[in-house]
């Protein structure tokens, strides 16, 4: 990496910290083509000038912390492409090494969050959204374990486990996480109070309560109405800081790989999330440098 912010932990400690936004919706605005089962991740391969790019704007919005292009970045996907285990821990190399360029290009502090998916991103189908794929907790762990070692190793201030829908894969993950050394954030995907796989949010949040390596729990690519519930039942049980960064209220149609926009506008009640203890604010899918910029002036 091209600087040495601060930990991220002792600034959740005095405020709150702005994420950025979908880094998907940036890219397909540069006019790149997400196609595929790698998603940003093709861009990755095939035209990563675009990604520092997208990681600019929004450092340049306000962004605080930029995630990487690597969410949906998996083995077997890259495999079906030609690219062998050393390229592929290429490919997630470089998806951190690129967004510490931004970060250290920027104004003002940046950190780096290194994304890791679920895998239900991997199969392309809309699986985050589900959860139980079928696998055992064990199994998880295995798959999830060389590309979470891959992207340790790339160095990124802090690893986003994120749009988990359900209580096996956090399970499998935090099992990782005394391995690698770097600290993470933990985040489900959810639906009206409870995991999109149907569980208590209590119980999920309740897994990361006391694993030291957790900076932060809460909820991601979600209705932002469901933000709100999500923090306070974090609240009740971990005694972390918290984060909420959803989308804009589009579903997903997995069948029809499109967004299915809201009929009107969904609030964003930002100042009840932050009173609830959201101390990493930032949005989702659909979530764009604009929108980073206004929470940037209202922080």
């Amino acid at each position: 990496m091209t600087r040495a912010p601060g930990p991220l932990a002792a600034a959740l400690a005095r405020r709150t910290v702005l994420l950025d936004g979908g880094l998907s919706n940036q890219l397909a605005d540069q006019g790149c083509d997400l196609s595929g089962g790698l998603w940003t991740g093709r861009v990755l391969a095939e035209h990563p000038g675009e990604v520092e790019a997208a990681h600019t704007a929004y450092a340049r919005a306000g962004a605080e912390v930029l995630t990487t292009a690597t969410y949906q970045l998996n083995y077997e996907a890259c495999a079906a492409r030609g690219l062998d285990r050393a390229a592929t821990d290429a490919l997630l190399a470089r998806g951190v090494e690129l967004a510490a360029r931004a970060a250290g290009a920027a104004a003002h502090e940046v950190w780096v969050a290194a994304s890791v998916g679920p895998y239900g991103a991997a199969l392309a189908d809309g699986s985050e959204y589900r959860g139980r794929y079928g696998l055992t907790t064990a199994a998880l762990t295995a798959w999830h374990r060389p590309r979470i070692e891959a992207l340790a190793a790339a160095g990124p201030d802090v690893l986003a486990l994120e749009t988990l829908p359900d209580t096996d894969e956090a399970e499998a993950l935090l099992a990782l996480l005394p391995g690698t050394g770097t600290p993470a954030w933990l985040s489900y995907t959810v639906e009206g109070g409870r995991t999109r796989a149907g569980q208590p949010l209590d119980e999920a949040f309740a897994l990361a309560a006391e694993a030291p390596g957790v900076v932060a729990v809460g909820v991601n690519c979600c209705d932002p109405a469901d933000v709100l519930p999500a923090l306070e039942a974090a609240a009740r049980v971990t005694g972390k800081p918290l984060l909420a960064y959803p989308n804009d209220g589009s579903v997903w149609q997995a069948a029809a790989q499109t967004w299915e926009r809201p009929a009107r506008p969904v609030p964003w009640p930002v100042d009840s999330w932050r009173r609830a203890g959201a101390r990493l604010v930032g949005g989702c899918c659909r979530i764009g440098p604009a929108r980073i910029a206004g929470l940037a002036a209202r922080f």
